[in-house]
């Protein structure tokens, strides 16, 4: 039977580099590999592991190139099969077939660029913790200093995060930290590595046990922070304190707090980024004649001229009354919301002036004359 194209098993070009071929081989590995109970397939997971061993290889990608897979028949010359194996299996590969193969080393060393002993030691960075703080509107705008209490773990002080006192070699794992499970398949023996149950991954056991925290190399202290909260943030805006949060592993760095805003609303005020909007009541009498009105804005009262023949709901400007944003360094402005309203008791004397300035033809405007036309 002739002997499929590597470059097609693999799915990539003649001129892939090496990373695209590592890249290729690590998908296919995964989605064929046996334990993959979706897209487990046995036969074509030692076509690509075939294919991979040798176009990994320059030597022998070079000769597969020149001669095809003739180049790796066992009277080819040169060659003698796979039966030296491939760099980076267990086992190996003898011939074309599978035995004992150990699939930490293929996933870790092949895939992974490999994995000492040593890595279920490595440190880790400690878990980040979300806090949500309560703000008022005018400490948001503003700005304010809040204090809230939160629990962390952190390192034990009798025995420095190690768990316990006069440390030996775990027995189970002789230190490594993990364990190899072989079970048999249809493969021949397959060699999978877990996490020592019982030194879990640190390859040493404690003869005494730390009574502070358990074993644990950490304990729980409840503690109080400080923030500064600058002004302008906004309702679900956050910020990070680096470093802050729970201790890390095997010396690795604490982990970070996260603080989430929650802004209450004003009773006046709408807020819309670093802009405000003030709905403004007018009478309409104040509408009709214009006038002066004091409006509180975030930064004291201002005086502000409406002009005679005001409109409902008009828009009106006070640039640089907004929300100063430090975020972007720009300063917003306030919007007026014009609202007149309409009295709704009168009292005889107003109601007789209504009627005396509804003689006076207050309809003869442009709207009220188009309106006419169609009646």
């Amino acid at each position: 039977m002739a002997k499929k194209d590597f470059y097609e098993v693999l799915g990539v070009s003649k001129t892939a580099t090496e990373a695209e071929i590592k890249s290729a081989f690590r998908k296919k590995a995964k989605m064929y590999h046996p334990d993959n109970k979706e897209t487990g397939n046995a036969e074509k997971f030692k076509e690509v592991s075939e294919a991979y061993g040798v176009l990994s290889d320059a030597t022998k990608r070079k000769q597969y190139d020149q001669f095809g897979s003739a180049a790796f028949d066992n009277n080819a010359g040169g060659f003698s099969g796979f039966g030296g194996g491939f760099d980076g299996f267990g086992g190996g590969f003898s011939g074309f077939g599978f035995e004992d193969i150990n699939l930490g080393d293929i996933f870790e060393q092949m895939m992974g660029g490999g994995r000492s002993r040593s890595s279920s030691k490595r440190s880790a960075k400690g878990q980040d913790v979300l806090v949500k703080l309560d703000l008022t509107f005018e400490e948001a705008v503003f700005g304010t200093e809040k204090t809230f209490k939160i629990n962390l773990d952190e390192i034990c002080s009798e025995c420095n995060g190690k768990g316990g006192k006069n440390p030996q070699k775990c027995s189970t794992c002789n230190g490594r930290g993990s364990v190899i499970r072989e079970q048999r398949s249809i493969l021949g023996m397959i060699q999978t590595q877990t996490t020592c149950p019982d030194c879990h991954g640190t390859g040493e056991i404690f003869k005494e046990i730390c009574s502070h925290c358990r074993g644990k190399g950490f304990v729980s202290t409840s503690k109080e922070i400080k923030l500064k909260v600058p002004s302008g943030v906004d309702n679900g805006d956050q910020m990070r304190m680096a470093g802050k949060a729970n201790a890390g592993i095997n010396g690795g760095p604490n982990g970070d707090i996260y603080i989430e805003f929650t802004v209450k609303n004003h009773p006046l005020y709408k807020r819309d980024g670093k802009d405000l909007y003030l709905v403004v009541p007018l009478t309409v009498t104040e509408a009709v004649l214009g006038c002066k009105k004091e409006i509180p804005t975030i930064y004291g009262n201002e005086t502000v001229t409406f002009a005679p023949g005001t409109q409902n709901n008009e828009n009106i400007k006070l640039k640089g009354k907004g929300i100063d944003d430090k975020k972007t360094g720009k300063l917003g402005d306030m919007y007026l919301i014009t609202n007149i309203i309409i009295p709704t008791k009168l009292d005889r004397n107003q109601k007789s002036l209504f009627n005396e300035l509804n003689d006076t033809k207050l309809d003869n405007e442009e709207a009220f004359k188009k309106f006419k036309k169609y009646l």
